[in-house]
């Protein structure tokens, strides 16, 4: 039986935190961040989000500047697990660490010309560097920025509150999670995994919750999602894509909790104590409003908010990027010269046979590569047919757990989940993504 018996309350008379200032604060700062991120316009003629556009209009005005950018970033990258005496920590923290400096060196041969005839391929080192390495370089900082918008002033305490009713009957989690759902696919996974880890560690999530956390709402973040749409030609579609990923993500996750390895893990707490989350009873927009005023209430300063979020932006390009170019790097090696991603895709090959979808075999060995990294996905299907391009598309998000960035931080947070069961769950996640996003792309497309 599961320990997490719900409690229940009546809520409080609460005003003390509305006034103007907080209202404004939540409304204002929460709709700018909502408009650089969710809606379109057209610039130039291309309809974009305003994020791309300030993006793409960075990369036009220094391209000769922008690779030097993204190898003084990698540099940073490489050195900051020495820096910070954290790159032996573990085995998982050594083997990135060495890869870091691997993609350090990678870095230097291509922007000082100096890459080997194979490296220097057009879709393979260039192809790595140009689409990935530079978007993801200057999209994370630049969208941090607006993403202290967006998650600083309220709005995620608000949609919290409201999905407390939703939470636990499908997906078995608190209602508190939802912040953590919602700060992973706006803001990112490290960000989720930390508040994940913390609430678990304080008492208020069982060890499965936790699990089921980790492995099925700490996806990668819009600023990512953008990126894969770009690179794949899906912007003129982006809400569509957001959208459809976000409601597949969270469709998998619903499903994957009922079977194993989530099914069977424990309902323990950290601690051997827990406390259970209080369920809220009465007006719950009410509620929600005076969590939204309180956050609102506490959040720092415009200016230090930003600050923080640039910072915390910055440092986790630094992690990234190596991770993309060397990891990104070994999976499109292993793809082009071996058959390792070929024999892993013949686990999704049945599937997406089976529903017709264009380029079956190409589309199964990218949804394989996924494991290495989300992005590799992408640069697998940028020459094929629309629907397959938006099925890899939501599959590279919606598989959640790869290589480069997210095992190494969910290994390095205190939630018991070991590798193999993170390897079951990959698989499993990609399976039903493909059974669920193919009908609904030859639908929609």
């Amino acid at each position: 039986m599961e320990n997490t018996k719900l409690k229940s309350t009546n809520l409080p008379q609460i005003h003390s935190n509305t006034n103007w200032s907080n209202i404004l604060k939540f409304v204002c700062y929460s709709a700018i961040g909502i408009f650089m991120f969710f809606i379109p316009i057209s610039i130039n003629g291309t309809s974009s989000i305003m994020l791309d556009h300030i993006v793409t209009f960075i990369q036009k005005s220094v391209p000769s500047i922008i690779p030097y950018y993204a190898l003084i970033v990698i540099l940073f990258g490489a050195i900051y697990p020495f820096y910070t005496k954290t790159w032996n920590k573990n085995g998982i923290s050594i083997f990135f660490s060495i890869f870091k400096v691997i993609g350090l060196l990678v870095a230097c041969l291509l922007v000082f010309k100096l890459e080997p005839k194979w490296l220097g391929a057009p879709d393979m080192g260039p192809f790595l560097f140009n689409k990935l390495v530079v978007s993801v370089g200057l999209l994370v900082p630049i969208g941090s920025v607006f993403l202290a918008l967006l998650v600083g002033y309220g709005l995620l305490e608000f949609i919290g509150v409201l999905m407390q009713p939703v939470m636990r009957p499908v997906w078995k989690t608190p209602g508190r999670s939802a912040v953590d759902a919602v700060a992973s696919f706006v803001g990112s996974y490290s960000i989720g995994l930390l508040i994940t880890n913390r609430v678990f560690k304080e008492g208020k999530y069982t060890v499965k919750e936790a699990a089921i956390i980790a492995t099925g709402f700490s996806t990668v973040s819009a600023t990512f999602m953008i990126v894969v749409a770009k690179t794949l030609g899906l912007m003129n579609m982006w809400n569509l894509y957001f959208w459809a990923t976000l409601v597949i993500t969270f469709i998998v996750t619903a499903l994957t909790v009922r079977i194993w390895p989530l099914r069977s893990m424990s309902d323990e707490y950290y601690d051997g104590e827990g406390k259970p989350e209080e369920l809220v009873k009465g007006d719950r927009f009410k509620h929600a409003w005076k969590e939204a005023m309180v956050a609102a209430q506490g959040s720092p300063s415009l200016g230090k908010n930003i600050w923080v979020n640039l910072k915390d932006g910055f440092i986790m390009t630094m992690s990234i990027l190596p991770s993309i170019l060397s990891v990104g790097l070994l999976g499109l090696v292993l793809a082009e010269y071996t058959p390792v991603f070929d024999i892993i895709g013949y686990i999704f090959y049945p599937i997406t046979a089976l529903f017709h979808l264009p380029e079956p075999l190409l589309a199964a060995k990218a949804s394989a590569v996924s494991i290495a990294e989300m992005f590799l996905p992408a640069l697998f299907v940028t020459g094929s047919a629309l629907v397959t391009k938006f099925v890899i598309a939501v599959v590279s998000v919606s598989a959640i757990i790869f290589f480069s960035a997210l095992i190494p931080c969910i290994v390095s947070t205190d939630i018991p989940i070991s590798l193999p069961k993170l390897i079951v769950i990959w698989i499993e996640r990609v399976i039903l993504t493909l059974i669920i996003t193919i009908p609904i792309a030859f639908l929609l497309l």
